[in-house]
């Protein structure tokens, strides 16, 4: 990294139709920002920019459904992401929005740059197109049956239920999203980028060049190379998005996929205005994307296609780009609303910012998919920042305000054990370091913690409390080294839990944290105040825990009744034997749960002809079955009587079997004899 001057950190522009969830925070913004904030700490010159993806079709399907206008849905999110990721300790230096004026006419001026210069192709193909509602049909406009795996409702460009990627003509029995009606296909002329006639740049920029990348970025791209490559559009019949700057391309706008990776120029600008160009076209400058899986294309192969196509452009020096976060197993789903959303996270757990910025970093996806609980959520708090990292800086602290009134004590000389936990401590903090800059932030997180381990061990093992009467000069030797492990923690600690080192610096008195410092000896000096102690971190208790498995169980029980589908029609059978069967109606005179069984009511009937008891399975739904007298009930009249718990049951009550399992009496819809036959 020492041949670069400064480093240009993207991240991946969010869709500006709905919240953040963990799955975002994990794969992008988390590491992105451990990564700025370290590099600020070593003194290096670094701007990390993010931003609001505000145009494509996921924005006017959320504006269509609430019957609002897009600008109106990407106001409402683009504030609500940007205030969640600040209450998040995200520290973007400019979060902008793809629908500012500036990155209209940066998008436009790039897009007419490359015209003027010959670098689009223009084909015209068929799409589908909606007759109802007279409009071609972006990808997302587009559901019905996926050809892989046969699940309903796929989305022309991807099957959620099994992750394939589809174009919208591959989809089986094919609907619009906007009128329900069968689409059909029509001819449309498009601008092509052709990515094949830098088929050759890219092999040598990426296969020869930067052999050093992650392997699941690496590999994505070599997949794609060895296919070969295929002009991709760069326009799109919308009405939603920034037009395309030349005539005769009226009702065309930018397809978001050429228009949104602009905006990190854009966004550039909006923060240093001109001087944007030592950030994007200065060799000494470093760029890195962060972005997840699904990204890896378009940041690898497609938008450094159109910085070659322009040719004033640095290209990215590394993608580091992880997998997907999984939530309890399962994966997260906007549509399902199966996620954790940053902004009630914020709500629900308050100070606790830190935690999650741990917990999602010690369970970091880089290599594969990995998965998130509200119990390792909670064992990490408590097991972890509580028992290990916040013990020791309250153990430290609390003893030299006992012993030596809240100053730093004067050393002595040191003995093994302290030169041997500060040299543990030095070797940890070079390895976290040395894991930042590979993008190891989970190794980099344990070596860290390595640093509380150690200082943990240290007063175990040399037990200050038990000398002060015999050798307080050992004692203030002891607690001096503590202390500058404690300062040493609030360094390494800041990438990772920003919040609990702004704390500790304060406590400590340090009024600037530079990673040159730590692992020093003489970071504190000597009569330095040391402010009273208070808890860096507190226990997650277990009802917090269970509110929030709670709501994940009703959200699942939500989507099993919304994707219920009722069971297939048994085989035919013959109108006689259904003819055989004497279904009447009866009145519950009485109800009550037979005693020793948690299954059984004991229904009295009056069937009309003098009456009978019939035993049903159905105490789970009905709790309350006093409630049930005077109703009235089919039941089944001619089966033989059957000895169920110390009852003879005569005959079988019908009733509904609902999507979540209960059960609900069948009954008649107006009032009808006791005896009446149902025919």
């Amino acid at each position: 990294m020492s041949e670069y001057k400064r480093t240009l950190v993207t991240t991946a522009l969010p869709y500006a139709n709905g919240p953040v969830h963990i799955g975002h925070l994990a794969g992008v913004y988390v590491p992105a920002d451990i990564y700025a904030r370290y590099l600020r700490m070593r003194g290096r010159e670094v701007m990390l920019v993010g931003g609001s993806d505000e145009h494509g079709v996921p924005i006017t399907i959320k504006a269509r459904k609430e019957g609002v206008t897009p600008q109106d849905i990407v106001d409402r999110y683009h504030t609500l992401i940007r205030d969640s990721f600040k209450e998040f300790g995200i520290s973007f230096d400019v979060y902008g929005r793809t629908t500012s004026e500036t990155h209209r006419r940066t998008a436009s001026e790039f897009f007419r740059r490359l015209y003027d210069k010959g670098e689009f192709i223009q084909k015209t193909s068929e799409q589908l197109y909606d007759p109802e509602a007279g409009q071609f049909l972006a990808d997302r406009y587009v559901t019905g049956k996926c050809p892989h795996c046969g699940a309903e409702g796929a989305y022309g460009d991807q099957c959620e239920a099994c992750g394939t990627s589809l174009n919208a003509t591959d989809l089986i029995n094919p609907k619009s999203a906007i009128t329900g009606a069968t689409p059909v296909l029509k001819e449309t002329t498009h601008f092509f980028l052709p990515l094949d006639k830098w088929q050759a740049r890219l092999e040598e920029w990426i296969l020869k060049g930067h052999p050093e990348w992650k392997p699941n970025v690496y590999g994505q791209c070599k997949s794609w190379l060895d296919l070969g490559l295929q002009p991709r559009a760069v326009s799109r019949d919308l009405d939603w998005g920034i037009p395309v700057p030349v005539e005769g391309a009226e009702g065309k706008v930018l397809y978001v996929w050429f228009d949104a990776p602009i905006g990190y120029i854009s966004n550039t600008i909006d923060l240093v205005g001109d001087d944007y160009t030592k950030w994007w076209k200065d060799p000494e400058t470093r760029m890195l994307h962060f972005i997840g899986k699904d990204n890896i294309v378009f940041h690898c192969i497609v938008f450094p296609s159109m910085l070659m196509a322009d040719g004033s452009y640095n290209l990215p020096d590394n993608v580091p780009a992880n997998e997907f976060l999984n939530l309890e197993d399962d994966k997260i789903s906007t549509s399902r609303n199966w996620a954790v959303w940053l902004h009630e996270y914020l709500r629900d757990f308050p100070g606790k910012q830190d935690t999650l910025r741990y917990t999602l970093t010690a369970n970091a996806p880089e290599t594969k998919d990995n998965n998130f609980t509200w119990r390792d959520f909670q064992a990490r708090n408590n097991n972890e920042l509580v028992a290990i990292w916040g013990n020791f800086v309250n153990r430290a602290m609390v003893l030299d305000h006992k012993y030596f009134g809240g100053k730093v004590p004067e050393r002595g000389a040191l003995e093994d054990i302290d030169v041997k936990v500060l040299e543990e401590v030095r070797q940890a903090v070079a390895a976290t370091a040395d894991d930042i800059e590979n993008f190891k932030f989970r190794e980099a997180l344990r070596q860290a913690m390595n640093v509380a381990r150690a200082g943990n061990k240290y007063l175990a093992d040399t037990e200050p409390w038990k000398l002060w009467k015999s050798d307080p000069q050992r004692v203030a030797t002891i607690l001096n080294v503590s202390l500058q492990i404690c300062a040493t923690m609030a360094i390494v600690g800041e990438p990772f839990m920003p919040f609990m080192s702004a704390d500790l610096a304060k406590m400590l008195g340090i009024d600037k944290l530079s990673w040159d410092m730590a692992g020093r000896d003489d970071i504190l000096p000597a009569g330095a105040d040391v402010a009273e102690p208070k808890l860096l971190f507190t226990k997650i208790e277990d009802d917090a825990i269970k509110a929030q498995t709670d709501r994940l169980e009703r959200i699942k029980k939500e989507n099993e009744l919304a994707g219920w589908t009722p069971a297939a029609v048994k085989e035919d059978v013959p109108f006689d034997d259904f003819e055989k069967l004497d279904i009447r109606v009866g009145k519950v005179l009485a109800c009550e749960k037979v005693k020793k069984s948690k299954k059984l009511l004991k229904f009295d009937i009056d069937d009309g002809m003098g009456g009978r008891v019939i035993l049903s399975g159905i105490a789970a739904s009905y709790p309350e079955p006093e409630k049930l007298v005077g109703t009235e009930v089919l039941f089944i009249a001619n089966f033989a009587p059957r000895n169920m718990m110390g009852h003879q049951s005569q005959g079988m009550i019908l009733s509904a079997v609902n999507p979540d399992g209960s059960l609900t009496l069948c009954s008649p819809s107006k009032e009808c004899k006791p005896g009446s036959s149902v025919g």
